[in-house]
């Protein structure tokens, strides 16, 4: 079954004669007929019965014009689609991010990015950054946003670079040093985000290094509840500094840096699978808002070359 065959049919129940309907479409009529038996054919049934008074359709026609209609209006829906999607302006792009990103750096970027394509539908998945990188495989989301995950199938370009800081309150003895030694750890209650994380790994691989036992451990599920248990004065934790960075600003909490560093800040990544297509104007927009978020996002600071990410804890297997 054709889409010329279709459209055929339409034109003629639409004017009741084969003359015009030919002449609406820019073909002959013995065109137009040959079309119109071989969609009888294909059906098995007659759909148009002529007259005096010129073509009128059949029962079984009359039964199959709605879905012929449908058929037409979907095709059209679709080329209007690919349009908006060739020009930028519509479409939908599905983003996998991880946790800390998508709360405290996507809104700098998707509000940007909404005023200048209003019509482009955003969904937004999140998921630790192993989770996102086998949805980027599987070709489930459009691109992934997270920490450097090395895939074969996966091409990833530095964004950002996130580093980690020690936060305290700002009466909290920590505050007015801006290095805390390894061994001070041990001086007060740690706060803990996520086990499921890499940050939560960084932060209890450096307490091994030191060598020190913290005065006590407080485990929670995400960042801002780290964050309100630290303003309570409940303990210091190291959080992200693009999640920490208006509070720090703000001077309602205080940062401090680890004396002789910790394995480096978090490599923040854009993923899209290595063999796909060029990106089409919209994403190529997102992309370049991307690139752009060391100058849009507090806290955010520029690329540094990527090293190799640090093993993870064992029994919680990387995707290499």
């Amino acid at each position: 079954m054709q889409l010329a065959q279709i459209q055929g049919l339409l034109e003629v129940a639409r004017r009741g004669n084969v003359s015009r309907a030919a002449a609406a479409l820019h073909i002959t009529q013995p065109a137009l007929t040959a079309r119109l038996h071989a969609l009888e054919q294909e059906l098995g049934q007659p759909l148009l019965v002529r007259g005096r008074r010129g073509v009128r359709l059949t029962d079984a026609g009359r039964a199959f014009l709605p879905y012929a209609e449908q058929a037409v209006e979907a095709l059209a829906r679709g080329i209007s689609q690919v349009g908006e999607i060739v020009s930028g302006a519509g479409g939908e792009l599905v983003l996998g991010v991880a946790p800390a990103v998508s709360t405290y750096v996507l809104p700098h970027v998707l509000v940007r990015f909404a005023t200048q394509h209003p019509g482009v539908r955003l969904i937004v998945r999140t998921g630790h950054s192993e989770v996102i990188a086998e949805l980027v495989v599987r070709e489930e989301v459009h691109l992934g946003i997270g920490r450097l995950v090395r895939h074969p199938q996966l091409h990833s370009r530095p964004i950002y670079d996130d580093e980690l800081v020690l936060v305290s309150r700002p009466d909290h003895p920590f505050a007015a040093r801006e290095t805390v030694s390894r061994a001070a750890l041990g001086e007060a209650p740690l706060i803990l985000f996520d086990t499921t994380s890499s940050y939560y790994d960084l932060t209890t691989a450096l307490v091994r290094e030191a060598g020190v036992r913290p005065r006590g451990v407080m485990e929670l599920d995400n960042i801002e509840a780290a964050k309100r248990m630290v303003a309570a004065g409940l303990g210091v934790a190291l959080l992200p500094r693009t999640a920490v960075a208006d509070e720090l600003a703000a001077g309602t909490l205080a940062g401090s840096r680890i004396e002789g560093g910790y394995a480096g800040p978090r490599h923040i990544v854009v993923a899209r699978r290595a063999d796909a297509a060029a990106p089409a104007p919209a994403m190529a927009a997102l992309l370049e808002l991307l690139d752009q978020v060391p100058d849009i996002v507090p806290g955010a600071r520029p690329p540094t070359a990527v090293a190799s990410e640090p093993a993870r804890r064992a029994g919680r297997p990387t995707v290499t």
